[in-house]
């Protein structure tokens, strides 16, 4: 081999008809970029007239400017004199060197970079070589890796992309965060950077059911100590969850494998890359899409990932080997020594025995998961990969009205005439579009009941046979839908009951309201019958306007009772305070007849529009007033108050509703929210928790309440949409 490293000699070869400088940004014994230069060596080295010199620069350990500058001063001796047909950069600090150095050190030489991510032509242009660069760009598949990962770990809830702080990472960064932005999947993606290698290995020492990470780079510590490859190897190896890769270093050293960039075929594609330039091929900037799926067979048995599920080529590495790869020595001895044959064949023999006798344990096994398969309420059938129906029970046949016999075998398109098989179709192909929306569907029994199942279909795979397809089970949940709706039914009863043991203070408050305008028209009317002679109509008309004031109050306040007692249809958007001083004014006279003095705050620049239902908010408002006063019938009637305050807190509208009726004599205050619990004599202890139900299960709020200097505080916190 013709490789020379140049730290401390360098020899001339003077035959060489082409001559190729390699500057590897990494030291010799550096896995990275040694791969990627056997690869390059391989293509090249077939070529006899090529000439070809590496020199390392050491920038994973050191990347100081005074040792830069060192270098620089030890290159200018050794390529004194030197003419190069191409200079070959490996990676970002090779890459970045050869621009700073190129006008000091070589004429003309054309540049091929191998290894970086992100390309720019710009720099290039700067250093004015724009058109002597061209590259070999590597790029990772982030988001390939991401789909594997959660093809072959379908129950993964967690996934951890690992990388460093280095410079190479920063190139990285851009993919990572595109990754992160573009993410939408059904579980957690979370970003681990500022970790050292220590801290990863305690994080993954424990196992964690359902995550899996995929691994970047991590060859930094934050400190900046550099971690040897033998480290992240014991570290990945170790790790007692799935770790991906995204490059081939650390395949067959504990990586469960991935979409992954080949190294060494890397190498090889730039030594033809090479090729080309020296042949005077145009410079070309190309994106190396050369990515292999490569897994580790006793990392995928495991953590028991099906990687058959991906439907692509894959290569697996560390097999397992068979019985034959173990014993094949062994076998070779008894197959060379006749004599004892004998004995081989008897072994078969027994060997066909107890074949036979496992065939009729399994048939009796089979017998028997028939008849519990049958004996299973849910509709259930297999299809293979194609779409044939391979199985069944009894009550899927009932379900589809046709005779198992006839199902096997076939498809159900087969069937599309038939009614009830059409509409298993139509259901299973709304669920392979979205089965997150449609796994439940209303389907017509034999008797014409309506009937609600859940549907679910998994992917099956022998590995004996590699027979594969769909297992399809419909769930009857009818009854399950009947009882939830005849509790929602009973809970809208109670609401609508805890709103009527409300009507009655309601009505003495409107009996007491209606008192003053009825006397007010009495007054009017016998006052117009006694002065009648007087022919005034001017006169009259002002009679008939305090008249029909007086009846317009009666009849706003019968409207307000009318609205409150009607049950709410469906949420809508409504402003919270005209709600609470509508049911402010139902109580007014109430309030203002036990001497109860009820200020309403609203803090500057409130969003005061909620999303729910408001007769239900104005029944929970009312319980919680109701409440406040009769605790303050028990205060000295000179001094008996409710303050209401109003503010935001963020996207929330925060309600605060205080008296100062001594607070709430128990322990526990939220013992008041909870059933048919009272302090009251005649209380009949489901107001407050009516309130907490409308307020938290209808209207998705929260509510609180505490004791507060000389009475209790309630807090409502409710969601908003304007």
């Amino acid at each position: 081999m013709k490789k020379l490293l140049l730290f401390l000699i360098f020899p001339i070869f003077l035959f060489a008809n082409n001559s190729i400088l390699i500057i590897n940004s990494y030291h010799k014994g550096y896995e990275f970029s040694d791969n990627i230069i056997n690869g390059i060596e391989k293509t090249l080295y077939s070529h006899t007239d090529i000439d070809l010199n590496i020199l390392y620069m050491d920038s994973k350990r050191v990347t100081s400017e005074e040792y830069l500058n060192s270098l620089e001063k030890l290159y200018k001796v050794q390529l004194k004199n030197r003419k190069y047909d191409l200079i070959i950069a490996v990676d970002r600090f090779a890459y970045d060197f050869v621009l700073d150095i190129y006008n000091d050190f070589f004429d003309d030489e054309p540049i091929l970079a191998v290894g970086i991510e992100n390309f720019s032509q710009e720099k290039a242009k700067n250093y004015g070589v724009e058109d002597k660069v061209s590259a070999l760009l590597e790029r990772r598949d982030l988001q390939g890796n991401v789909d594997i990962i959660r093809t072959i770990f379908p129950s993964m809830n967690k996934l951890y992309i690992i990388n460093d702080k280095s410079l190479n990472a920063l190139h990285t960064e851009p993919l990572i965060n595109e990754l992160i932005d573009n993410f939408n999947g059904s579980f957690d993606l979370k970003y681990i950077k500022e970790d050292s290698l220590e801290d990863l290995r305690k994080r993954f020492s424990k196992k964690e059911e359902s995550s899996a990470a995929l691994f970047i780079r991590f060859y930094k510590n934050t400190n900046g100590e550099l971690n040897k490859n033998q480290e992240i190897a014991d570290f990945i190896k170790d790790a007692k969850i799935p770790i991906f890769v995204t490059d081939s270093l650390f395949i067959k050293k504990g990586a469960t494998g991935g979409k992954v960039v080949d190294l060494y075929r890397f190498g090889i594609t730039s030594g033809e890359m090479a090729l080309d330039i020296l042949a005077g091929k145009p410079h070309k900037v190309v994106i190396s899409d050369d990515l292999y799926y490569i897994f580790d067979s006793t990392k995928l048995g495991e953590f028991t990932l099906p990687v058959e599920a991906l439907k692509v080529p894959y290569e697996l590495v560390n097999k397992r080997l068979t019985y034959y790869d173990k014993h094949r020595g062994f076998i070779n001895f008894v197959f060379t020594i006749s004599p004892f044959l004998v004995f081989l064949i008897l072994g078969l023999i027994h060997n066909i025995y107890m074949r036979k006798q496992v065939e009729k344990d399994l048939r009796s096994r089979i017998e028997f998961d028939e008849t519990l398969l049958n004996a299973i309420e849910s509709p259930i059938f297999w299809q293979d990969s194609k779409g044939i129906i391979v199985d069944s029970n009894n009550t899927f046949c009932r379900l589809v009205e046709v005779e198992c016999k006839d199902l096997y075998g076939k498809r159900l398109e087969d069937f599309k005439d038939n009614i009830k098989v059409s509409k298993v179709i139509e259901v299973l192909e709304k669920y392979r579009q979205n089965e997150d929306e449609n796994y439940e569907f209303h389907y017509e029994d034999t008797f014409g009941k309506n009937r609600i199942y859940l549907l679910k279909q998994e992917q099956f795979k022998d590995k004996k046979s590699s027979a594969e397809g769909y297992v399809t089970i419909f769930t009857d949940i009818t009854k399950e839908k009947e009882i939830a709706l005849e509790q929602q039914k009973n809970r809208q009863f109670v609401i609508q009951q805890s709103k009527l043991a409300e009507i009655g203070e309601i009505f003495s408050s409107i009996a007491h309201q209606w008192k003053s305008p009825l006397v007010e028209i009495t007054a009017i009317a016998q006052e117009l019958f006694y002065t009648k002679n007087c022919k005034d109509i001017k006169e009259d008309d002002s009679f008939v306007k305090d008249i029909m004031h007086q009846v317009t109050y009666m009849t706003d306040t019968i409207n307000d009772f009318q609205k409150f007692i009607m049950p709410s249809n469906k949420k809508i958007n409504f402003n919270i305070e005209e709600a609470i001083k509508s049911m402010l004014q139902i109580v007014h006279h109430n309030m203002k007849y036990n001497n109860i003095k009820i200020s309403l705050n609203i803090e500057k620049n409130t969003n005061l529009n909620v999303y729910g239902y408001k007769n239900e908010f104005m029944q929970s408002f009312l319980n919680i007033i109701n409440n406040a006063k009769d605790a303050l019938l028990n205060k000295d009637y000179k001094d008996r108050k409710i303050d209401i305050n109003l503010l935001n807190h963020g996207d929330h509208l925060i309600i605060t509703i205080k008296d100062n009726a001594g607070g709430i004599k128990d322990e526990n205050p939220y013992k008041i929210f909870e059933p048919y619990f009272t302090t009251k004599e005649d209380g009949h202890g489901i107001g407050l928790y009516m309130t907490k139900v409308i307020i938290e299960d209808k209207m998705d709020g929260q509510i609180f309440v505490k004791n507060v200097e000389d009475g209790a505080m309630f807090t409502i916190r409710l969601g908003q949409k304007v």
